[in-house]
């Protein structure tokens, strides 16, 4: 940092590196060196470079501030469930899980959870490689369309209302969330700043076209939300068709079970501006104040949600050409002669909406440094009006037209960008809002997305499926390749609870770990055979509920990822030859190291510091003997080196806290491998420097102290007090 300042005052730049006012403990931090400046000065270079290595490590997360802000409105507890509907790439879900954690002792897990759902399948594994940095048991990723997110809703003959997080509703289960994020799919005009493509690019028929489609998931969020939950529904748009119109269509979907919550003051130091309680909408050319201005053919596509009122003008005088010239209207001419028509009216009097949008918040560019972002908070006051209309337990569900693992099987093997938008499948013709020109629309990232008109009644009616016999399920393999087992996503690994007693034990039992610690019930694998298994990943508790859910429901979720790798079979000779087989992974090693009684030694920070250099070490080469001998009696196998805080023995229980560095080793006939990865020693070793310059600026300060003390018992007595000099420098 004071190499930084000196460079600043070289460059005459102005706050190059500063914490944001707004975000809380100063734990966000914003630079404004450019990519030039950071290539062409060596000590900017070397700033460059360390942030590149802590964002890989997952010390720090790099990415926009403004995109920062929705999950600090959230209110998100330990102990809360938590779904990110469209979670990819993964920044504001790594948010959701360091809240969740921040107050959990280390190798305690908290009771909540988060569950982060995308639609692309690649865009899931950029989310899986973001999240993976938490080291969390926390968190199940999932690949849905989030307006038809699955509700999990069991039948009460496999639902146990007493578990966490599985609430009884008519005698029926369902997992529901205490806090979800809804930023949905945008036309990402509030990110012009950093991508001047959309000044190319942007035109008013991506907001018009993603007005439905946002509708939809944010109601779908709602109905998955406890009563007093909270929904944070954002988007980097500024405009009003995708932002404050689609608040005012839920609230009016909700009658009185959804508020709008006035949040202005959760976050001091944020400037923001209020909702727009009035706008007009655009289309082809054209300005329209009110729904019975929109020309009769282009209704489909505008719907009166995206007006102020939100009320429909279908019995108004319809401007419509005539049929002889329906070709023409979308020429210069026409258009000009159609806009001159409602500009001419009398009744172009913009609409005002009588909900109080204004509490919804809007921050702009130029208020605060930053990229646009619109921001709602609503929490559920009750019960959606259209869940009461599903209380009959007898009452057979229908499966969706589109089955969502036909539907999702064939996107797993075509390309995301290629999906075909059939209107007529799922398609209600009454509904006008749930309707979308038959052109497939892109969204900000890319991938295409299929409209639906599904309602939230829809959704919550048809989610009671039977269970699918998984085993059919499997045979749909064709001529393609055989997988292990095929569980009921096709291209998904299945997810299978490890319940193999042998294995489990012998882990158990060679790294001594606690009973505390729970094995059984919370071990999860992707391969059904236990004889092949190379990962093993450990859950928490109220994940494992999920799961239970899941499968009782006939496996709804559609999980690319979960739980954290705790075990890893080591292929090698010496693996072969090893009493456990298994070692313990360096992502899982926090978590599970205050519970290991075996297999464990203390290093020197000498000898710590060449196991990260040198990687293999023989036991007769170690500086600390002891220590060489010690490591020399361990069993073959998995072993793990903590390093010593000042002279600890072996024989004391090892004390774990925020600063303790501890690494996985391979223990062999002769020598002391590490592995860890390349990134993570560099990493290890930069921290190491760092606590050795650290303790060598405690020593001399505590010598200038002391040498200061000296000088003042001089004065006051007259005499030298060398001895006390010698004390101050040994302590």
């Amino acid at each position: 940092m004071k190499s930084l300042q000196t460079e600043v005052i070289e460059e005459g730049e102005v706050e190059p590196i500063r914490p944001l006012p707004w975000y809380p403990n100063n734990l966000a931090w914003h630079s404004n060196f450019s990519r030039m400046q950071l290539r062409k000065n060596q000590t900017l270079e070397r700033f460059h470079k360390f942030l590149k290595l802590e964002n890989e490590i997952g010390n720090i997360t790099r990415q926009e501030a403004v995109s920062m802000v929705p999950p600090l409105f959230l209110d998100v507890q330990p102990d809360h469930f938590v779904l990110d509907m469209c979670a990819a790439p993964g920044s504001k879900t790594f948010q959701l899980l360091e809240i969740i954690h921040q107050s959990t002792n280390p190798g305690a897990l908290p009771n909540g959870m988060v569950i982060a759902n995308d639609l692309d399948v690649q865009r899931c594994n950029l989310l899986i490689h973001q999240t993976k940095r938490m080291c969390t048991a926390n968190l199940i990723v999932t690949n849905h369309e989030a307006q038809h997110f699955p509700g999990c809703r069991a039948n009460k003959n496999f639902s146990s209302a007493s578990d966490k997080g599985i609430e009884s509703e008519s005698n029926m289960g369902q997992l529901l969330f205490d806090r979800v994020l809804c930023d949905v799919p945008c036309s990402g005009d509030g990110t012009l700043r950093k991508a001047p493509d959309i000044w190319r690019k942007w035109n008013v028929g991506l907001g018009n076209g993603l007005h439905s489609l946002q509708v939809q998931i944010a109601m779908r969020g709602i109905s998955l939300l406890k009563v007093g939950g909270r929904i944070v529904y954002s988007t980097c748009s500024m405009n009003p068709v995708e932002n404050e119109a689609v608040v005012a269509e839920i609230l009016r979907k909700c009658e009185g079970s959804v508020e709008l919550v006035d949040v202005s003051n959760e976050v001091p130091q944020l400037i923001h501006r209020p909702g727009l309680r009035k706008w007009k909408v655009r289309d082809k050319g054209i300005w329209l104040a009110s729904h019975k201005h929109v020309r009769k053919f282009r209704r489909i596509g505008i719907v009166p949600s995206m007006f102020p009122s939100g009320s429909s003008h279908m019995d108004a005088t319809d401007i419509e050409p005539k049929h002889g010239n329906v070709t023409d209207v979308n020429s210069d001419e026409g258009l000009q002669q159609v806009e001159d028509v409602l500009t001419s009216a009398d009744d172009l009097e913009e609409e005002v909406s009588d909900l109080p949008l204004e509490r919804c918040m809007r921050l702009v560019p130029h208020d605060q440094n930053s990229g646009a972002f619109f921001i709602a908070v609503l929490q559920k006051v009750s019960p959606l009006p259209v869940q009461e209309k599903h209380i009959n337990p007898e009452e057979k569900m229908l499966p969706r037209n589109d089955d969502p693992p036909k539907k999702l099987q064939n996107q797993d093997t075509e390309e995301v960008n290629g999906m075909e938008v059939d209107l007529a499948d799922g398609t209600d013709e009454k509904d006008p809002e749930g309707s979308l020109e038959a052109n497939s629309i892109d969204n900000e990232d890319g991938a295409a997305v299929e409209p639906d008109p599904l309602t939230c009644e829809k959704v919550d009616s048809e989610e009671t499926e039977v269970p699918v016999n998984t085993e059919t399920k499997s045979e749909r393999t064709g001529g393609k390749r055989k997988l292990q087992i095929q569980g009921k996503w096709k291209g998904i690994d299945p997810v299978i609870f490890f319940n193999d007693e042998t294995i489990i034990n012998s882990i158990k039992t060679f790294y001594g770990i606690d009973d505390s610690f729970q094995l059984s019930g919370q071990l999860v694998s992707r391969n059904g055979d236990t004889n092949r298994v190379k990962r093993i990943y450990y859950v928490s508790k109220s994940v494992k509920d999920a799961l239970d859910l899941n499968f009782r429901v006939g496996q709804q979720l559609k999980i690319t990822s979960v739980g954290l790798k705790m075990f890893e079979r080591q292929t090698s000779r010496e693996g072969n030859s090893a009493p456990c087989s298994f070692r313990i992974s360096s992502e899982g090693l926090p978590v599970i190291l205050p519970y290991i009684t075996k297999q464990i030694l203390y290093a020197s920070l000498v000898d710590f510091k060449h196991l990260l250099q040198y990687k293999t070490i023989k036991f007769a080469d170690f500086v600390d003997a002891e220590f060489g001998e010690k490591a020399s009696k361990l069993m073959m196998g998995c072993c793990v080196i903590v390093l010593s805080k000042g002279g600890e023995a072996l024989s004391n229980p090892i004390q774990i806290d925020a600063s303790t560095i501890a690494i996985g080793c391979w223990k062999g006939r002769a020598s002391l491998s590490v592995m860890v990865t390349a990134i993570d020693c560099q990493e290890l070793l930069e921290r190491l420097l760092m606590r050795l310059e650290i303790e060598k600026g405690d020593l001399v300060q505590e010598n200038a102290l002391g040498t200061d003390e000296v000088q003042e018992e001089m004065n006051d007595n007259g005499k030298e007090e060398p001895e006390s000099l010698e004390v101050a420098v040994n302590t």
